[in-house]
């Protein structure tokens, strides 16, 4: 089938005001079948259909066929003790597909994706046969899209039937009121589909779906008994035009009174028929530029009212899903997410800038559920998962075809090994990263130098200075911002590169920033190159529709972004990375990369929606292997050192904040990307936990935030969201129970209070950086963890206390790191005191870090039960809630470092 056309897509890139309350998404523009569940039948001259009967797939699963209520099937492991892993809905398609436009709203970096008109909605799903297929079976798995190789794992299992309707779906413009009535007869559209089961491992279930070109039919449905055509498509009938159509419309006969009617025997009105046609030619001009092929697929499957849905990527407003419908977009998260009053100020000065509970950097299409089951999507196709209805789950994927894996495992840990086992883990950073605090700095040479030396005054733990305005800065209407050129500047950063190795002779290393866009430079006087003018001329920036760049508003200028689909784009960034390396440079951050525009066109030709969920692992990919072959031509440089140690010590540190499903394979540390500077839940302090334990049910095992928050806005007297002092140390020690320590100024320093503002607040960074250093041994330990089993450093306690009610319901609240500590962070300002609760399943018991209060089933400070208990405890500035497991070396290690450093 060819490609998906290029979405509708509307820029709002330059209003000066929107509407503050834009359309919800995603809306869809058509429900599909209404709220009557499509059925499902089988066909009747099957003898084997009539009865329930176990397939094969593989050598470790099977598929039941259970013909009763309708027909389902279920998918389990071959042991008759087994949970059931995937099932239907008896009587209920859960193959279908649609026809229909897409349109998007565009704006700066924010995307809104929904259904325009549709058509070619079955309403019915036939099962015809059911059929584990083996080597000998090439043309049947041709027919299905399935390329067998040496490591296929046979039998594969084929179900095929069709979908069909015998008229248009109840939003298609094409079948209601008189116009349905116009057309000859009563049309029957039928398409056939072939849906595979396949073993990929010992814990996976790979799936596909595919569906025929649609054929039309003038009273009969298609032979659900044929055979498949050869090569898996289906011919497809020329559909009437519209001149037979009018022409079908103007055979009247004349009559005594004022009716007319069509040669068909229809009474239609002389007036209404001359104000219908007009419509019908509007609609069918509409209809000429509508998709020709199916391009939404529907996977509709069972759910249990009492279900869990955790996962999606990094999520900031929620944990758990259950009746939500969750877009898989990734794009800015944006700026309160429906806090307020600041979600309704961004979206009236930038139209959707202020995002939704769903909007994110790095979301993904997996989930797992209480109930042990879990699925993912391959593919970058933007795909809804509705989980609004209390029995089931619908997928529909804006692509014409659909593959994924369903996973077995009895525990959350065992689902996320199995999970990552296949879309990848991150390397083990590099000790360095994680050895003390990632100091996060701007103002040039001498502010650096000052503050490293309060910072040595205070005997802090420091392990890098981040400085991300390394490149200089611009005077914008909205402040200072960064000049987009990846070079240093010499005037802002006065002998860089003795400042460089000063710190490094100091054991601090150096870390900048980059991002995949430039910009002209014609307004900055020391610029040495004009890294845009390079890209321009070697054609590796992405194109808009003239063939040039294609230039994006971003803030206060336009940008352009490199093409990274293009080999050739990669290769030159590598350079520029190679150039910051040379000078010294250890780390740093990779920013953007969820902002490819939907109607981009990309040197690979490849669908640019799709590739807009791709761009975010291929930026962090041009990175790793960059960071990779850095560490590879540098490995004879030190000295006898063993290959443990370089691999614990050496190495290029890089963090990225958009992701998608496969980004932990190439991206090395993520960040939680701009938190606002606040209390709030959507997007502010609240959001970050959230984010960091979401994203580590989700394959991203290596994560921190901005201490202390980014997005700083101070508009007297009417919008004022700073940094103050309480927020600031409340986040640090929350980050200092992050696998990276990273401060953040803000994009307003000015307005924020810092860790340096005072004696007060740098006391207490100083403290909570030794907090951090005195579990160092223990995060190493983690890190190796996650780069083997994807497991995070910061754990949501869903992970051991699946069946656990409270723990189901946790957003923010507590969070474990590793199975060793538990941390209760305070969230709400003037809280000197939070809610503990400890799980009484496992029967362990918990020590108070500063006063040594045990709880437990046992312990004091709380009354023992079945499903645990909640305390009361204290937690003033400097002495967060936190625990270790009573008769752990590793909590024993633990408090002994913190003596020895002076913070007990």
């Amino acid at each position: 089938m060819a490609s998906p056309a290029h979405p509708k897509t509307t820029k709002k890139h330059n209003a000066r005001l929107n509407n503050p309350f834009p359309r919800a998404v995603p809306a869809a523009a058509f429900r599909q079948y209404g709220d009557a569940a499509p059925p499902l039948s089988f066909a009747p001259s099957s003898a084997k259909l009539a009865q329930a009967h176990d397939h094969p797939v593989g050598s470790r699963f099977r598929l039941r066929w259970d013909p009763s209520h309708g027909g389902a099937v279920s998918l389990a492991g071959i042991h008759v003790s087994s949970s059931v892993m995937w099932e239907t809905i008896p009587g209920v398609a859960f193959v279908s597909a649609a026809s229909a436009v897409t349109e998007a709203d565009e704006c700066r970096g924010s995307f809104a994706l929904r259904d325009g008109r549709a058509r070619l909605v079955p309403d019915r799903q036939t099962v015809d046969r059911i059929r584990a297929l083996y080597r000998c079976d090439a043309d049947l798995l041709r027919a299905a899209a399935f390329q067998a190789s040496e490591e296929t794992r046979f039998p594969v299992l084929l179900i095929t039937g069709v979908v069909s309707a015998r008229k248009a779906g109840p939003a298609s413009s094409c079948c209601c009121g008189l116009r349905a009535r116009i057309r000859a007869g009563q049309p029957i559209f039928s398409a056939r589909y072939w849906f595979l089961l396949e073993e990929k491992n010992n814990t996976q279930v790979a799936f596909g779906v595919k569906i025929a070109d649609y054929q039309w039919s003038c009273g009969h449905a298609a032979d659900p008994s044929s055979p498949p055509p050869a090569g898996g498509s289906t011919a497809r009938p020329q559909r009437t035009s519209l001149r037979l159509r009018l022409h079908l419309a103007g055979r009247v006969q004349r009559n005594s009174g004022r009716k007319k009617k069509l040669s068909s025997g229809f009474p239609v009105r002389e007036e209404e028929l001359s104000a219908l046609l007009p419509r019908l030619k509007k609609e069918d001009e509409e209809e000429a530029r509508a998709p020709e092929e199916f391009n939404r697929v529907f996977l509709t499957y069972a759910s249990e009212r009492d279900e869990r849905f955790y996962g999606f990527g990094e999520q900031f407003s929620r944990m758990e899903f259950k009746g939500k419908r969750v877009p898989v977009l990734v794009q800015e998260q944006g700026i309160g997410r429906g806090d307020q009053p600041i979600t309704f100020a961004a979206n009236l000065l930038s139209y959707r800038s202020g995002g939704n509970w769903s909007t994110t950097y790095a979301p993904s299409p997996f989930y797992m559920t209480s109930k042990m089951r879990s699925l993912y999507l391959e593919g970058y196709d933007y795909s809804i998962f509705d989980l609004t209805k209390p029995d089931r789950v619908q997928i529909q994927v804006y692509g014409n075809s659909v593959r994924g894996r369903i996973l077995q495992g009895h525990s959350p840990t065992e689902l996320i090994t199995s999970y990552t086992g296949s879309t990848g883990r991150p390397p083990v950073l590099p000790r360095w990263i994680t050895s003390g605090a990632v100091v996060g700095m701007q103002g040039g040479t001498d502010a650096v130098r000052r503050v490293w030396s309060q910072l040595r005054d205070h005997d802090v733990p420091v392990s890098a200075f981040w400085l991300q305005d390394w490149v200089g800065q611009r005077k914008t209407a909205i402040g200072s911002q960064l000049w987009w050129n990846w070079e240093v500047d010499d005037d802002h950063y006065a002998g860089w590169n003795d400042l460089v190795r000063d710190l490094r002779r100091g054991g601090v290393r150096t870390m900048t920033y980059c991002n995949p866009c430039l910009v002209p430079m014609g307004g900055k006087a020391n610029a040495r190159r004009h890294l845009f003018e390079e890209a321009k001329e070697l054609g590796i920036l992405v194109r808009d529709e003239s063939g040039g760049p294609y230039m994006m508003p971003n803030t206060a200028f336009d940008v352009a972004m490199l093409d990274f689909t293009n080999p050739s784009a990669c290769a030159w960034f590598k350079g520029i990375l190679r150039g910051m390396a040379e000078s010294g440079v250890s780390g740093w951050m990779a920013d953007f990369g969820e902002g490819l525009p939907l109607d981009a066109r990309l040197h690979s030709g490849e669908d640019p929606v799709a590739a807009h969920n791709r761009y975010p692992e291929l930026w962090a990919r041009v990175n790793r292997e960059f960071a990779d072959e850095w560490k590879k031509n540098s490995s004879g440089d030190h000295g006898t050192a063993s290959e443990e140690e370089e691999e614990e010590e050496e190495g290029l540190v890089f963090f990225v904040r958009a992701g998608f499903r496969e980004s932990s394979r190439w991206a090395m540390l993520f960040w939680e990307g701009d938190q606002m500077v606040s209390w709030q839940a959507n997007d502010g302090i609240k959001s970050s936990v959230v984010g960091l334990l979401s994203g580590g049910l989700s394959g991203i095992p290596l994560n921190h935030s901005d201490a202390g928050g980014y997005c700083t806005v101070d508009l007297p007297p009417f919008l004022r969201y700073r940094r103050g002092e309480e927020l600031l140390m409340r986040w640090m020690e929350l980050n200092a129970f992050t696998v990276v320590f990273r401060t953040h100024e803000g994009n307003r320093p000015g307005s924020n209070a810092q860790f340096y503002s005072n004696a007060r607040t740098l006391a207490h960074f100083a403290r909570c950086a030794k907090v951090y250093k005195a579990w160092e041994f223990y995060r190493a330990r983690l890190v190796k963890e996650a780069a083997e089993t994807g497991l995070p450093v910061a754990r949501h306690m869903f992970l051991y206390y699946p069946e656990d009610r409270r723990v189901q319901g946790m957003t923010c609240q507590q969070f474990l790191v590793g199975t060793e500590l538990l941390v209760v962070p305070v969230l709400d300002k003037g809280r000197r005191t939070v809610a503990a609760y400890f799980p009484a399943s496992d029967g362990a018991s918990w020590r108070h870090v500063w006063t040594g209060q045990e709880f437990g089933n046992n312990g004091h400070g709380g009354v023992g039960a079945v499903h645990g208990f909640e305390a009361e405890v204290g937690a003033e500035v400097g002495y967060p809630a936190v625990f270790v497991r009573v008769g752990s070396p590793v909590g024993e290690r633990f408090v002994s470092n913190l003596r020895d450093l002076k913070v007990v």
